[in-house]
């Protein structure tokens, strides 16, 4: 099944996906980042998953979201009749539960289940067993319990069922977690759970504002932004899954299922223009949370309530989606150096204290300690923001992000009356300035490279003029966003950096797709430059991407016509939104954010 078949469902503290076929095939519990007890996604059926399907080939299969919510009902027209499975997880009480209710449309259907649990990512086969009516299957510190008026069966390590429904039918299904060593926890009544989500997350969403002609767009991004979202701390996981491949049967697979400080910035001004203050100010805590402490000690990532070892490892016995191996958990690039993100940080803050959101009290004392540690660290080379495993470098990208942070350093004195040594930081602002104009611009190409020295071209140079280092006037800038726009464009959409020629400088082998987040990053950039007809229509482009639930991947392969990377990801729906709300405006973002 293609990553673009799926659907997501959640509670805001995991996620699952469920597939066209009715099957979910990947699922974590209780949180983002544990063990997955349905892994088929990275293997087989043998790895977990759980199907409701018609015993008939479906005609055709239709899939929509309840407007505003995240609860899903994918429709089988079938030879018999029509038959609808109703999917969510509802908002997490005293703990997760999934909910599958499936109803006859028309005709009789007759339907299948098959309920197949390994806990510890596809490796842990349950002990199986009938508890109070309730199906209960353990192992070590996992539990779940299944409860349904349907019989069930043991069928060879897994458990199935055959039913029919008719026109009118209700037939529920209430899988819970918990863990093994406490009892049970009350029974989730299905039909309570459906409507109590529905109105939960349209009452969410319906508090979403901006984006004019595509404020549907937006809001439809934004319920994905907040599945991804933690709520007990308010971080957000770059998306739900672990090793969904960059390059199919190639080896860019990672773990996305933690929260990147990098993304700040960007979450940030999406939450607040389309009017989410609540979740914006949950997000600035859990970032200054993170970042306490030392500053030479900072994490490019944590774990969704802040832990620091994310220690990358292999699972040998999954094979990987479409044998794309080897499958990680953990993410080694957590120890890397990256110099743009203090920039992230401090212009995050910054963006906060715009928009007027209370300051807390220790983040200019957090953000001082930072810009003292800057310092001199702006000076090294270093992975940069693509997170490359091949040697560290001076980074343009780096050096501009820690452009922004003393200028943000600068700007919280002259314009917050905040304590600092404001014209120490702003001869090192200049300083940096000068050097990136003096080693990061190419003049014969009339660009900026990737690095200093180098020939490469990287999509993050197309942040130069919304963080306000050069104007979009700047012949610089135009120079640079056509030449990104003529060598990093397939199709029209942007890749990251050049990945064909052999080993590229990420240190690994394979052409990946175009990043979607720098595809939207040059539809700010086009209409900053006043090409804003050609804007709007890469744009509409990157909305034709989305599949039939208005989900996003990673990374699209326009050659092959499919997604690639983790999904559904939280950068590809944050580029989404800042670009609604920047096309749906007259002035640019670079404009927006300079004048502050």
């Amino acid at each position: 099944m293609h990553i673009e078949d799926y659907g997501l469902i959640g509670d805001t503290q995991t996620a699952a996906l469920v597939g066209r076929d009715g099957s979910i095939d990947w699922l974590c519990l209780p949180r983002f980042d544990s063990g997955a007890c349905f892994a088929a996604l990275l293997g087989d059926r043998s790895n977990g998953r759980w199907q409701l399907a018609p015993v008939a080939t479906p005609l055709r299969v239709e899939r929509r979201y309840v407007p505003g919510t995240l609860v899903l009902e994918t429709t089988f027209h079938t030879p018999e009749g029509v038959v609808r499975i109703t999917d969510l997880m509802p908002i997490r009480g005293a703990a997760p539960d999934l909910v599958r209710v499936v109803e006859g449309v028309s005709g009789t259907v007759a339907m299948a289940m098959d309920l197949v649990v390994r806990f510890d990512y596809g490796s842990s086969v349950p002990w199986v067993r009938t508890i109070d009516g309730a199906l209960s299957l353990v192992a070590g510190p996992d539990a779940l319990d299944l409860v349904t008026p349907v019989e069930v069966h043991g069928d060879d390590r897994s458990t199935t069922a055959s039913f029919s429904v008719s026109a009118g039918d209700r037939v529920p299904f209430v899988l819970t977690w918990h863990e093994s060593h406490r009892p049970p926890p009350e029974r989730a009544d299905p039909d309570r759970e459906v409507d109590g989500t529905i109105a939960w997350w349209q009452d969410w969403s319906g508090r979403c504002t901006g984006g004019g002609e595509w404020a549907d767009d937006v809001r439809s991004s934004l319920v994905t932004l907040k599945a991804l979202t933690f709520a007990p701390t308010g971080g957000i996981v770059a998306a739900p899954t672990t090793s969904l491949p960059e390059v199919l049967g190639g080896g860019r697979n990672w773990d996305y299922r933690y929260c990147w400080l990098r993304d700040a910035t960007f979450t940030l001004q999406a939450l607040l223009a389309a009017g989410y203050e609540g979740e914006a100010v949950a997000w600035r805590d859990w970032l200054l949370r993170a970042i306490a402490g030392d500053p030479s000690q900072m994490q490019i990532m944590y774990g969704v309530s802040g832990e620091r070892r994310l220690l990358e490892s292999e699972l040998d016995w999954l094979g990987g989606y479409e044998g794309s191996g080897p499958v990680r958990i953990g993410n080694g690039a957590a120890q890397q150096s990256q110099l743009d993100v203090p920039g992230e940080v401090m212009d995050s803050l910054h963006q906060a204290r715009l928009a007027g959101i209370p300051p807390d009290a220790e983040a200019w004392e957090v953000q001082r300690v930072l810009l003292d540690w800057l310092e001199s660290a702006w000076r090294e080379p270093d992975s940069g923001l693509w997170e490359v495993r091949g040697a560290p470098r001076h980074f343009v990208h780096s050096k501009v992000m820690c452009w922004v942070a003393f200028d943000r350093g600068v700007r919280a004195v002259e314009h917050f009356g905040a304590d600092g040594p404001a014209e120490r930081w702003r001869a090192i602002r200049d300083e940096v300035h000068r050097e990136v104009i003096e080693k990061g611009w190419d003049p014969q190409r009339s660009t900026f490279t990737q690095s200093y020295g180098s020939q490469e071209l990287d999509a993050s140079l197309l942040m130069i003029p919304m963080v306000g280092f050069l104007p979009p006037t700047d012949p610089r800038v135009v120079g640079t966003i056509e030449a990104v726009q003529r060598e990093l464009s397939v199709d029209g959409f942007i890749e990251r950096y050049p990945t064909h020629h052999g080993m590229s400088v990420d240190g690994l082998h394979g052409r990946e797709g175009a990043f979607l987040l720098c595809t939207f990053w040059m539809v700010d950039a086009l209409a900053m430059i006043g090409r804003t007809d050609e804007a709007r229509h890469l744009f509409e482009r990157l909305l034709g991407l989305r599949n039939d639930l208005g989900l996003l991947a990673e990374e699209y392969d326009p050659i092959a016509g499919r997604m690639l990377g983790n999904f559904p990801q939280a950068f590809s729906h944050i580029g989404l939104v800042n670009s609604a709300l920047n096309l749906s405006q007259v002035e640019g973002p670079s404009e927006r954010r300079k004048e502050a």
